[in-house]
């Protein structure tokens, strides 16, 4: 057996935590590859070396100086060698050295920022005894800024070959073609472990964080929520993009081809099981009616009412072309016969709202358009029972409309059963808390 195993920044945040992985992978002999975050924060640390890192690039942008912070990242890494007692095996002199060397070369932004998964990669594979390959050698993007696939899972593969069979890779980067370094969007290590996973054809992808597994609803709405023991890869995609801060929204879709479960696992609670995300739901084995609850706010929605759309050809395209024009995503859109609605999100339909409302105006007719702002969509994923579906939608419309909680829109996805309700975003947090009273008490 093979696995991936992926460990976040809290996870990596001093020396004792280091310690504690060393225990999570003497545990089990198949964690034989690795990949690392950048230390995060700990009682002793206030700041996580990504935030450092990110504090002397802009000093350095503005030439100020940088001094003072670079010495809060160099002393934490020369802390926990010392600590570990690898200093001997790690010349992290000639590391640092070659770090100002880069950026008196003004080798930019993601050079600087990467160096903090970079080192603590070089450190865990000098503490474990595993060999270090850096992931500008194996995660290879395009000109774009696309991960190359076929290029990436070449040298991933060769890499490991080549390797003494246990390696530690550094996550959240890679090489652009000619050999620049890459950023991926921050939490990117959780996609390096997936992809490493994936072309490596390993059995279990687990990615351990400080967190048991997935909650049914988040802690700060919900108190006490159950715990997710099994969940598909749709449902985790559809409480991620909804809200859910658990992996990266991307960390699935590497492994979901070749169906490599990810097992989600805390650090801080080392024996308990987590949540295992694969292709098959369990959720009818717990008997729940509802696998999970999440909200996410921050939406417009916009109406537009115009006789007989639905039976007009073009109106929707040039909807949609408008919409892509003035760089605004529509997240969901609702049609019905003399009218359409659209899901938008604030932040991106604010600074065009007068120039979509115009253009929607000019397609449509006149006062053809409504917006209403300040929308959350909650979202119940993996709605089944006994009883059929219907009866846990009337349900859950019955139990909103007992607590007075407005129902705006309403959808339902194709791929699985999960049904999505938007509310105030002032309600939010309450659809959320009286659904899970409800369905699980």
């Amino acid at each position: 057996m093979l696995k991936t195993v992926k460990f976040g920044g809290s996870s990596l945040a001093d020396a004792e935590r280091f310690q504690n992985i060393k225990k999570i992978i003497d545990l089990d002999p198949s964690r034989k590859v690795m990949v690392v975050s950048a230390p995060g924060k700990s009682k002793a640390y206030r700041n996580k070396i990504t935030d450092l890192l990110y504090l002397c690039n802009e000093h350095i942008k503005y030439k100020v100086d940088y001094s003072e912070f670079f010495a809060m990242i160099e002393g934490r890494y020369r802390d926990i060698a010392a600590t570990l007692g690898i200093a001997d095996k790690l010349d992290l002199d000639a590391e640092f050295a070659e770090i100002h060397r880069g950026i008196e070369e003004k080798k930019g932004t993601n050079y600087l920022v990467s160096r903090g998964e970079y080192l603590c990669a070089k450190l865990m594979a000098a503490y474990l005894g595993y060999d270090f390959v850096d992931a500008a050698d194996v995660i290879i993007f395009d000109y774009r800024g696309n991960i190359d696939f076929n290029k990436t899972n070449s040298a991933l593969v060769n890499a490991y070959r080549a390797s003494c069979g246990r390696i530690v890779i550094p996550g959240f980067y890679g090489s652009l073609p000619g050999g620049a370094i890459q950023l991926m969007t921050r939490g990117g290590s959780d996609v390096t472990g997936a992809i490493a996973a994936a072309a490596l054809d390993c059995d279990m992808y687990e990615n351990w964080t400080d967190v048991a597994g997935i909650l049914m609803a988040d802690p700060e709405i919900v108190k006490n929520p159950l715990p997710i023991s099994h969940i598909t890869y749709s449902q985790l995609r559809d409480m991620t993009y909804m809200g859910a801060k658990v992996l990266h929204e991307e960390t699935v879709l590497a492994v979901r081809e070749k169906n490599i479960p990810i097992n989600i696992r805390s650090t801080l609670d080392i024996h308990n099981p987590g949540t295992v995300i694969s292709s098959e739901s369990e959720a009818a084995k717990n008997g729940r009616v509802i696998t999970g609850l999440t909200g996410r706010k921050g939406f417009t929605i916009i109406s537009v009412a115009k006789n007989h759309v639905s039976a007009e050809i073009g109106v929707i395209r040039q909807v949609v072309e408008t919409c892509e024009k003035l760089d605004v995503q529509i997240e969901n859109m609702l049609f019905g016969i003399d009218c359409f609605s659209m899901v938008l999100r604030n932040d991106q339909v604010a600074a065009n709202m007068y120039n979509l409302v115009a253009a929607l105006e000019q397609i449509c007719g006149e006062n053809s358009v409504k917006i209403r702002e300040n929308i959350s969509l909650v979202a119940a994923v993996g709605c089944r029972a006994e009883g059929g579906r219907a009866a846990v939608y009337s349900k859950m419309l019955e139990t909103l409309a007992a607590n007075e909680i407005r129902i705006r829109i309403i959808t339902q996805g194709p791929e699985e059963a999960n049904l999505v309700i938007g509310v105030d975003d002032k309600h939010c947090d309450d659809a959320i808390r009286v659904l899970y009273q409800a369905f699980v008490g």
